[in-house]
């Protein structure tokens, strides 16, 4: 991904509310899968990091990341913005 699609991907993040909350059980497989299923349905989700959650929130996207196989678009205090690229019919974002 390159700094102006990364540019271009955090703008459309601003706007948008987050979607999951990972809290003291940190990251379970439910919550794997559910995180997921919305990017398949999104392509571009906002994650939230509550306080409770004693984990470290980039560590927490690159494994979020990992497991979904999705792009860490920025971490930002404890808000963490995922990017997963649409299958063709499916795209909604078009990257510049």
């Amino acid at each position: 991904m390159t700094s102006k699609q990364r540019a271009y991907l955090m703008s459309l993040a601003q706007k948008i509310d987050p979607v999951f909350q990972v809290g003291k059980n940190s990251l379970t497989p439910e919550s794997t899968k559910a995180i997921q299923e919305a990017l398949d349905a999104r392509e571009l989700i906002k994650i939230s990091v509550l306080k409770n959650c004693f984990d470290d929130p980039r560590e927490l996207a690159a494994m979020i990341a990992e497991r979904t196989r999705s792009q860490v678009v920025q971490v930002i205090g404890k808000k963490i913005v995922l990017y997963k690229e649409g299958k063709d019919e499916k795209k909604k974002i078009a990257l510049p």
